[in-house]
């Protein structure tokens, strides 16, 4: 079946039914014609010119604006060279900036890599060497710029002929996109996702027939394809998309930004929804992405919203599966393959497991990615012959466990390997272990998930540098330098031995259980002043236990980066002092929190107006 187009009452834009070859996929039907993305934007820019199609912390855009300004930078970019195989690094963070280069980039048939300018400069100036990116939207931090890149700025405006330029139409093997995940060899790695991949996957998208009008939040980091899903998902049913700063000192916390937006859509991680379900009225339609949703989260929601879990590595193209409850799907499952794709749950011998049983996921289907770049052997571990779908396709390896229910949708049950979601972020051990591994002093270390699942923890056999009190500050300093946030460590243990299990491998859930404990042993004294007392309320708001310890640590006790700014949040409104994230980060401890805003008072002129908090 051929592409139909959009009609902008809503109806889907493309329904192709896509092969089963990852590299060639809707060849007829995508050949000389722009994405459906790119068709879509400029269907809502003709029915809807004044709608707001992107908000931002800076600024915002009519879809009238944001496709004229997308012309223009798509002009401006072939002028300057770019087109199939030319790859363009957008880092404009998180604002509205970055939706106008990131689909200039496409509608330049050029190839997209999407960066984060908050990443540390050592690993954007490797992102930039291994993707060979030659031009560059935005701006990078220090130290981060490689040799031969040429920046282009942004026109914003431009002569007639660049906005009736038509868009180049890209091949479908030509690549899209690469967008770098943690790596096992302890350097991020690239995933290569091609022009037909992400075709096929807006057809697929469009299945979901949203309501057009409204907005949508995005609250993903611009690196991760998870900013895609949120983007395109809006943009190709006609919703505005709201990108939210969560660590913006000044913006608020999550809840309060998404009560502002007063969004239609929703999508977030089940740890982020966990933190401001009350923020929801209003919302139809909530999807949960990034990690396994508890079922006691999904009874905590509302009645109302329509609610879909998605599940999808990056490999196969942002989304492989989702459940629904529109069609009746439990959503605490990940559901049924996207439309035109297929799974296989196998044993460890290849065999189909039964339902029930559990086994390795692979995924096939027309978003299965090229691979990995400049990895070869990476890539042909991780994407295999798919013997079901005929000759040259290909599967990926996806390394989740799964069980398949009696009526076909899929129950996560966890890693095969050494691969953890933190707050929705995949992380690989070895790479925190690497980087931890280069500090002096450090013997050896070993990773894991903290027992809360929200943070990650490092456990350190170490040398005499390793008594010193501040030792597991410089640890973490050390890893905020080089690792994406989510990725540095929040808990340091330092032992003499690492636990193993029984075949010789760290016992990671034992490191958990050690962390634990470590944090729950009665410390120093309890909180005292009226301050410590009001910081102690605050932490046991945000993080639901009690804290009796006023030398206890924040992130130690299970806080995380998101539970920090809603207890920056809540202190600011008990305390009327201008406190930050960057604060606790400084001053963990309820003791030294407490110290800082006293601090803060006095060069305020507030004086100490603390007042005593009830027990």
């Amino acid at each position: 079946m051929g592409p139909v187009h959009l009609t902008p009452s809503g109806t889907p834009l493309y329904r192709g039914v896509p092969d089963a070859r990852g590299g060639n996929v809707n060849r007829a039907d995508h050949h000389g014609r722009p994405l459906p993305l790119l068709e879509a934007v400029e269907a809502w820019a003709a029915r809807t010119p004044e709608a707001t199609a992107v908000s931002a912390p800076d600024g915002a855009l009519t879809f009238r604006g944001l496709s004229e300004r997308v012309r223009v930078l798509a002009a401006a970019l072939r002028d300057g060279g770019a087109g199939p195989g030319t790859a363009v690094g957008v880092s404009y963070g998180r604002s509205y900036r970055q939706v106008v280069g990131v689909l200039a980039v496409l509608r330049a048939g050029a190839t997209l890599v999407p960066l984060d300018d908050r990443n540390p400069a050592e690993r954007l100036a490797y992102i930039l060497k291994d993707a060979d990116v030659r031009m560059l939207l935005g701006g990078l931090p220090a130290g981060a710029s490689v040799p031969r890149l040429r920046r282009v700025t942004d026109p914003e405006t431009g002569p007639d002929t660049a906005l009736s330029a038509p868009s180049q139409t890209a091949d479908p093997d030509d690549t899209a996109y690469v967008v770098y995940t943690s790596g096992t060899t302890g350097w991020p790695k690239g995933v290569e996702v091609t022009y037909g991949n992400l075709d096929a996957f807006l057809g697929a998208l469009a299945e979901l027939a949203l309501p057009p009008g409204g907005t949508g939040i995005n609250a993903v980091s611009p690196a991760f394809d998870g900013w895609l899903w949120c983007t395109l998902l809006y943009l190709l049913h006609g919703q505005g998309t709201t990108l939210i700063d969560l660590h913006h000192d000044g913006a608020g916390d999550l809840a309060e930004q998404i009560t502002a937006a007063r969004p239609r859509t929703v999508c977030l991680t089940p740890s982020l929804l966990a933190t401001c379900t009350e923020a929801l009225d209003g919302v139809q339609t909530l999807v949960l992405a990034g990690e396994p949703c508890p079922p006691g989260l999904v009874r905590r929601l509302p009645d109302g919203p329509r609610v879909l879990n998605v599940y999808g590595p990056t490999e196969t193209t942002i989304a492989a599966t989702w459940a629904d409850s529109a069609r009746g799907d439990d959503v605490t499952t990940i559901g049924r393959p996207l439309p035109g794709y297929h799974v296989h749950v196998l044993a460890e011998d290849g065999t189909p497991t039964p339902p029930g049983q559990v086994g390795e996921l692979y995924i096939g289907g027309p978003g299965v990615a090229r691979g990995y770049r400049n990895r070869p052997d990476l890539t042909a571990q991780s994407f295999v012959d798919d013997p079901c779908a005929g000759p040259g396709a290909r599967m990926y390896r996806t390394g989740d466990l799964v069980s398949r229910l009696a009526d076909g949708q899929l129950r996560h049950e966890g890693r095969a390997d050494e691969q953890i979601k933190v707050r929705g972020f995949r992380v690989e051990l070895p790479e925190v272990e690497r980087t931890a591994g280069e500090l002096p002093g450090v013997r050896a270390c070993a990773a894991f998930r903290t027992a809360t699942g929200d943070n990650l923890g490092l456990a350190v056999l170490g040398g005499p540098e390793t008594a010193a009190p501040d030792w597991p500050a410089r640890v973490i300093d050390h890893c905020a330098g080089r690792l994406p946030a989510p990725v540095v460590p929040a808990v340091v243990i330092t032992l003499d031995t690492l636990p193993t299990t029984p075949s010789g491998k760290v016992d990671r859930a034992a490191l958990a259980r050690l962390a634990a404990e470590i944090s729950a042993r009665p410390g120093g004294r309890p909180p005292r002043t009226p301050r410590e007392l009001q910081v102690r309320a605050a932490w046991e708001d945000v993080l639901g236990r009690s804290v009796p310890d006023a030398d206890a640590d924040f992130f130690a006790l299970g806080g995380h980066s998101l539970l920090a700014a809603r207890a920056v949040s809540e202190l600011r409104r008990s305390t009327g002092l201008r406190i930050s994230v960057r604060d606790l980060l400084a001053s963990p401890t309820i003791a030294g929190l407490a110290a800082t805003l006293d601090r803060i008072a006095a060069e305020s002129g507030a004086g100490d107006e603390a007042t005593a908090v009830n027990d």
